[in-house]
Parts: C-alpha cells; sequence; structure tokens
C-alpha cells in the first residue's frame, strides 16, 4: 500500500506487529543534562538546561533550577560548557544492552537528541553540538545499535522535533523543520535504521508546522525501515491520541495539558521512569522509586489492557546504570522470566476485570488465558470473568503442583489449597495459565 501525503491515508498503517508483542522496552534520557543531575523533587533533570541560565517568564516556576546553577557552577558557566564534563568515560554498551536482555526487554529507546539539541550520534546538521565532534567523542547511537544487532533487544530511538536554543527554530520553526528536523530525521533513520521514532517535543506547534506528514509518507513509503518501524503519535499540537503511530502517555497521562480526549483505537505504551525524572535526579532518594512489586503490578496492569511498558533509566554522567535502577532491571527481569508466556505476544482479554486483584491476557496464538493473581494464591479462588468448560487445563507457572479445574456456577474457579511459598518460583503476582 502506498500511503498519501494526508492524516486519513497514514493513519491507515498498522502498527507492526512485532511491537505489540514485545510488551516491555527501555527508555534511556542520557546527555549533558547527566551531568549536573539535578531537579527539584517530582521535576525532570533533563529540563535542567531549560531553566539555569536565566529565569524567564515562561521558566519561573522552576527557579529551584536556576538557583542551584548559581550555587554549584557560578554565574559564567552556562549549560553548553557541560560538554566538556559529558566525557561517558565508563559506558559499555554491550554491558547495557545484557542488562536489558537480563531485564526481559525486547526493545529500547535512546534519545538520539532531547530539547538542548545535543545529538549523541554524529549529524552534519548539528556540527560541533554532538557526541563526535565535542565531548566524549563517541557515537553512542552507533555503539548501541552494534550490540542490539547481537541480541534479542531491538534498537530504537527518542528524537525531540524541536530545540529550546536553536536560532533557526527561534526565528521560524517551519523553516526550521524544513531545513533541520527532517533532513537530520532522515539521515538518523537511515544510517542507524532503528525500530521505533519516539518523537515528542511537538505540543508548540501543528503537525503541519512541522511537516510531519510529508516525513511519515517518506518514512512508510520510502525508508529503508517502512516495513518494520513503529513511530508515535507526538507529531503536532492535534496529534496525541489521535493521528500518527502508537498511542503514548507518559506517566498514566496522555499529555502534560491532562486533556480528556477520545483516543484512537490502536496500540499503546505508556512511558515513565523508575523515579519522578527521566534524567537522572541526584536527589531522588529510595522513597521516591517504585519498589519492585510496584513495577511488576504496574507491568501487569499495563498489559492486561493492551499496552506496552517503556521504563525509563537514566544513567550517571560517566556511562553507569545506576544500582538502584539495575536492581530493579533484574527483579523484573527475574519475574518475566517464570512468568513471561503471559505478557509475550499477549493481548487483551478482559481489559475491566471485575476483580481488582485479578488481570488477564491471553496468547494471541494459541487462545490460552492468563490470569494474574495479586494475592497469594490460597484456597479456591473463583474466576468470574472465565466461562467454565469441560476439559479445562490450568497450572502455576512457575510451580509444579497439579491442580484442577471446577465449575462454579458456570464460572472457572480453582481449589490452590495450601502451597509452600518455596514451591512457587514467583512472587507479588502469581500467573494462573488456562488452556
Amino acid at each position: 500500500m502506498k500511503y498519501e501525503n494526508n492524516w486519513e491515508s497514514l493513519n491507515k498503517r498498522e502498527v507492526p506487529s512485532w511491537f505489540e508483542d514485545a510488551k516491555f522496552g527501555i527508555f534511556i534520557h542520557w546527555g549533558l543534562y547527566s551531568v549536573p543531575a539535578y531537579a527539584p523533587k517530582g521535576k525532570y533533570a533533563e529540563w535542567y538546561g531549560y531553566h539555569c541560565d536565566e529565569i524567564t517568564e515562561r521558566s519561573a516556576n522552576d527557579s529551584d533550577y536556576y538557583y542551584y546553577h548559581q550555587k554549584a557552577y557560578g554565574e559564567s558557566f552556562k549549560y553548553n560548557d557541560f560538554v566538556d564534563k559529558f566525557k561517558a568515560e565508563n559506558f559499555d554498551a554491550e554491558q547495557w544492552v545484557k542488562l536489558f536482555e537480563d531485564a526481559g526487554a525486547k526493545y529500547m529507546n535512546l534519545v538520539s537528541k532531547h530539547h538542548d539539541g545535543f545529538c549523541l550520534f554524529k549529524s552534519k546538521y548539528a556540527w560541533n553540538w554532538n557526541s563526535v565532534d565535542v565531548g566524549p567523542h563517541r557515537d553512542f547511537c552507533r555503539e548501541l545499535k552494534d550490540a542490539c544487532d547481537k541480541s534479542d533487544v531491538k534498537f530504537g530511538v527518542y528524537h525531540s522535533v524541536y530545540e529550546w536554543f536553536h536560532p533557526l527554530y527561534l526565528k521560524d520553526p517551519e523553516e526550521y523543520a524544513v531545513k533541520h528536523l527532517i533532513p537530520m530525521l532522515k539521515e538518523l533513520i537511515e544510517e542507524y535504521k532503528p525500530a521505533t521514532l519516539f518523537t515528542d517535543g511537538e505540543w508548540e506547534h501543528p503537525s503541519s508546522v512541522w511537516h510531519s506528514t510529508e516525513f511519515l509518507q517518506w518514512l512508510y513509503n520510502e525508508s529503508s525501515v517502512k516495513d518494520y518501524i513503529v513511530p508515535n503519535d507526538r507529531w503536532g499540537s492535534e496529534t496525541r491520541g489521535r493521528l500518527g503511530g502508537n498511542l503514548t502517555t507518559e506517566y498514566g497521562l496522555i499529555n502534560e495539558n491532562h486533556d480528556s480526549i477520545e483516543v484512537i483505537d490502536r496500540v499503546s505504551e505508556e512511558c515513565r521512569g523508575i523515579g519522578a525524572s527521566f534524567g537522572w535526579n541526584r536527589f531522588e532518594t529510595v522513597e521516591d522509586y517504585l519498589s519492585e512489586e510496584e513495577l511488576i503490578k504496574l507491568l501487569v496492569d499495563l498489559i492486561s489492557k493492551g499496552s506496552n511498558f517503556l521504563l525509563n533509566v537514566g544513567p550517571t554522567d560517566d556511562g553507569r546504570i545506576p544500582v538502584i535502577m539495575e536492581e530493579r532491571l533484574r527483579q523484573l527481569g527475574q519475574w518475566l522470566k517464570v512468568n513471561g508466556e503471559g505478557v509475550y505476544c499477549s493481548r487483551k482479554y478482559c481489559p475491566e476485570s471485575s476483580d481488582e486483584n485479578i488481570k488477564y491476557t491471553k496468547h494471541k496464538d494459541n487462545g490460552s488465558v492468563f490470569a494474574f493473581i495479586h494475592n497469594y494464591p490460597f484456597g479456591k479462588i473463583v474466576f468470574n470473568d472465565v466461562d467454565y468448560r469441560d476439559g479445562m487445563n490450568v497450572s502455576l507457572l512457575g510451580c509444579d503442583k497439579t491442580l484442577e479445574a471446577v465449575n462454579e456456577n458456570g464460572k472457572l474457579a480453582v481449589d490452590f489449597g495450601f502451597i509452600n511459598p518455596d514451591e512457587i518460583n514467583s512472587k507479588y503476582v502469581y500467573t494462573l495459565k488456562i488452556n
């Protein structure tokens, strides 16, 4: 199918099935903002550069950034000066990707360029403002792409459509889009061939200013990744939840204005950090981070509604994944190793369960239903959203105990009896497989 330069045509493209099968991915916010690694509690550290140089009418409400910067670095030190401190001396692409594999992730999105315009790849459209020309003198997109290609984790990118400080953007946003944004996006796509393209920073202008449909027409018809790339829905001030690729939410919200809109029926993805920031914030404490239990239950809740989960890590400026983030990823991986059969390649079965402590999925191919139980399986549990049928087989993932399906007034019931916790290789959420 050839797609035309309009939303009606472009919206007919299906989200490639690999993405809906994958269910779990890793977001990576890493850049110059990782050097100061500061934000007031509850704010985004990656927005440090927007607020640190001066207090403007737009940034007055976040002046804590400015005062911190003055105290820590002094008035003469500008945001761009962080490039000399961003050395990434301990970065190891294969180590990162191995961790993401161990976490059970099937894809990753690296922030190739955030709103500060600094690129983590060599670009002729960002001369002397990318990680190859200055700073660490390394192409992080290339290193991570190469590492991903040797693994089961697909390489993808995030890319900001606007730049806070770009002179052409400040002068004429549409000219900036035509001469800078679109050429850079095409360069990024053809050079690194990502499986995902998570755009952002689109909210200041409608998609017509960004020439979004023109770019997507090229992406779907002509690019080297046209058959498998997954773009998102952030292509203009009017597009989130309505137009583009997969639907994105952020910390549970469809946009920062909390607008309640009728969203398209499309594959969705929730993104958020383990804490309240995407970029590493040194001032967050353990109380600010989701626990292992909270992350597992959030993942289960999302997949039961048919959504993917894009969980962010914010590496340190020297290239390490903070230990508490690594621990959370490994904990998720341990749970997925046991329960992943009900996660990967799953589809919605009963998005609104009648029991808040039970969530469901079904396998896209063999029709197996999976019930995720939030409480420890003890005694008889009735699954009111599953009709009983003769010949049903049930089993508990990570446990060898033989279980029996029982007819409870036409609904499935299972008597778990008394199971020693040592006999179940899972915790917090327990998965019943129903054939």
